[in-house]
């Protein structure tokens, strides 16, 4: 950020500094041009024709520098067979007259004539009552003091600009640097946390940087929750491991007849836990990696085709709004919908019929419904329950509803349990987080 800033600077200052050189320099010239041109207006103003047709002034030129030799100040009277009339100043030098004086009459021009001494001279041609000569004018004064002028004005330019920006420049760096003074307090906050001292960040900083600092808090809540959450799934799996485990080791150390049985009860029980939690283990992982956005109508499409070649005598059928989105990975929300369509085509009695509706403008219902004999009220609470089976009479893991009501709990949603209206059986109603 400094040396972006610095860079903007010099050439803001570069361009400001060349463009006012440019009008400071033209404007001293332009003075000095002028001085110029009032001599030699005076020149031709005071200038007559001698009985011999030679050019004399009526009156002397006010500037005595013109009479000192060599003294910066010059000027000549050429004409086509006159002799030239110089000033004294220029003791046995002459200024030789070039196109460019007749081309641009009255103007300055830069000459290298007289060596080791620069010229800004003037000139125009004149011709002079009682004579048909065309006279040329020409005053030239040293450019040692224009010079001098330029030079001292781009001095102090060059002096004020530099002063001006590593003024600014220290400026920017001050800026930057009492600017990102809240980042490395929040540095230092972090290295407290890591050193164990704290959990978040609590120190007073304004109010620029204060939504960094509430969103950073929040991840840190969010990830002490997954953690808690990561700890608590493993014990709930270690207990519910446990007593398989102890049943099999019992059996195995009694020599119980049975153990064969007994292995492959115990081990599907241990089968289904263990799908179970890594089914709430994906879904947190899942959920702590982004907030994703998921259409449910794909979702839906892709769980019917599934769905229909598992259970072919059942007729799925769906309606509601085909664009609603919930804040769901793609392959939770598929298992959430194949857990419920496929319960409700295993034990409904062949209609299915699915409605997705937006509740508000934050949640989205799924209504499943089913023409089965329904759950009873008493019941519908305790099908959630791991392992319980109202239909044992059909292959399954009771899981099936225990998973979706965990998987929607862990995104924020729920799941509850209804009579349908229209079709006579059980209603399933998924709310999700809209997307």
């Amino acid at each position: 950020m400094i040396g972006i800033s610095a860079l903007w600077i010099g050439i803001l200052l570069l361009g400001g500094g060349l463009a006012l050189d440019r009008v400071l320099t033209d404007a001293v010239t332009r003075n000095f041009d002028d001085g110029l041109s009032y001599v030699l207006t005076a020149m031709i103003s005071s200038a007559e024709v001698g009985p011999e047709g030679e050019v004399f002034f009526n009156r002397p030129l006010a500037d005595q520098r013109f009479l000192e030799p060599a003294s910066g100040l010059y000027y000549q009277i050429s004409g086509t067979g006159h002799e030239d009339w110089r000033s004294r100043s220029l003791w046995d030098r002459a200024i030789r007259v070039t196109p460019e004086m007749t081309d641009r009459p009255g103007q300055g021009i830069d000459s290298q004539q007289f060596a080791g001494e620069p010229l800004r001279l003037m000139a125009r041609t004149v011709i002079l009552p009682g004579s048909d000569t065309r006279w040329i004018f020409i005053v030239a004064q040293a450019r040692e003091g224009l010079d001098a002028q330029i030079h001292a004005l781009r001095t102090t330019l060059v002096n004020s600009f530099l002063a001006l920006g590593v003024g600014l420049i220290l400026l920017a760096a001050l800026q930057v640097f009492f600017g990102l003074r809240p980042l490395r307090h929040i540095r230092r906050e972090i290295a407290r946390m890591r050193a164990g001292e704290k959990s978040r960040v609590t120190a007073p900083l304004p109010k620029e940087v204060q939504p960094l600092v509430e969103e950073l808090n929040a991840l840190l809540a969010h990830n002490e929750q997954q953690a808690e959450e990561a700890r608590r799934h493993a014990g709930n799996l270690a207990h519910a491991l446990k007593t398989p485990l102890t049943v099999v080791m019992n059996a195995a150390t009694a020599h119980d007849p049975e153990l064969a049985p007994i292995v492959i009860r115990e081990t599907g029980t241990m089968r289904r836990q263990i799908d179970h939690h890594l089914a709430r283990a994906r879904a947190l992982g899942r959920r702590g990696a982004a907030q994703s956005r998921t259409e449910v109508w794909p979702s839906l499409e892709a769980v019917e085709r599934a769905v229909e070649r598992l259970y072919p005598e059942a007729r799925i059928d769906r309606d509601g709004s085909q664009s609603a989105s919930v804040r769901v990975e793609r392959q939770d929300l598929d298992e959430l919908l194949g857990n419920l369509v496929e319960n409700a085509a295993k034990y409904g009695g062949g209609s299915v019929f699915v409605t997705v509706q937006p509740a508000g403008s934050e949640w989205v219902d799924i209504l499943v419904e089913d023409d089965g004999t329904g759950i009873p009220a008493e019941e519908r609470e305790r099908i959630f329950d791991r392992g319980v089976r109202l239909d044992s009479g059909k292959p399954g893991t009771g899981l099936g509803l225990a998973i979706v009501r965990d998987v929607a709990e862990i995104y924020g949603g729920s799941v509850t349990l209804g009579e349908s209206e229209d079709l006579g059986g059980l209603l399933v109603r998924l709310r999700l987080p809209a997307g």
